[in-house]
């Protein structure tokens, strides 16, 4: 029994409701619409954390003057630099990994839907979201399974679209973001779309999109410098 089966039964039962809920609105984009509206979800869910982080992060760029003058006292002892830079984040509350605990904790629910449209069987019974597609592509069907038959394709085109959207959401994303991790992490979504199933790319493509928004609010409130 995988780590996951139950949660990806819950994400199957709440994705396929919400399908069936949306039908009559959305018709054939039924689908791809309750996967937006599922990670927008978990993207509210996430909120208080990413603003706790953006607090942090402004917390650490308040130390950055403090952080040079150490570099410049103790730049030949390295050990000794570790240990008061060390002290001076945990004496200020704040962290260089700030930033990166919202898209951490972001995996297990990217990894639900990555498998929810990789299984054939969810719970003992057929996956009827894998009949479902966006524009022709199959949602269950990754870049690399339709590349054979030609990139020019409906279905071609339709990656080729999200992986651009996704690609220009990331550069944006990854030129306001502050260290280095953060900034591999959105540019990394790109690649994890081309071997990741269509429902997948559409999960990272509306949740980059709302990162995007998110950081430009936060900039301008929490993270904007103090008049």
């Amino acid at each position: 029994m995988s780590l996951f089966d139950m949660p990806v039964a819950g994400a199957y039962a709440l994705v396929k409701g919400l399908t069936l809920t949306l039908e009559p609105i959305a018709g054939g984009l039924a689908a791809v619409l309750a996967i937006i509206v599922f990670t927008l979800a978990v993207r509210a869910l996430l909120l208080p954390l990413a603003v706790r982080a953006a607090r942090g992060e402004r917390a650490r760029a308040a130390l950055v003057p403090e952080l040079t003058r150490l570099r410049e006292r103790h730049r030949r002892d390295p050990e000794r630099l570790r240990r008061e830079t060390a002290a001076l984040y945990e004496r200020e509350g704040a962290s260089p990994l700030t930033g990166l605990g919202p898209m951490v904790l972001q995996f297990p629910f990217f990894v639900v839907m990555y498998t929810l449209f990789r299984s054939a069987v969810i719970a003992g019974h057929q996956n009827v979201l894998l009949a479902h597609t966006l524009f022709s592509a199959p949602l269950g069907q990754n870049v690399v399974a339709v590349a054979g038959a030609g990139l020019f394709t409906p279905a071609g085109l339709v990656f080729a679209g999200l992986l651009l959207a996704l690609a220009a959401v990331a550069w944006w994303s990854s030129r306001h973001a502050s260290g280095t991790w953060v900034r591999l992490l959105s540019l990394g979504t790109v690649l994890v779309a081309v071997f990741a199933p269509l429902a997948a790319g559409v999960y990272l493509l509306t949740s980059a999109s709302w990162t995007a928004v998110e950081r430009t609010v936060l900039r301008r409130t929490i993270l904007a410098p103090a008049p």
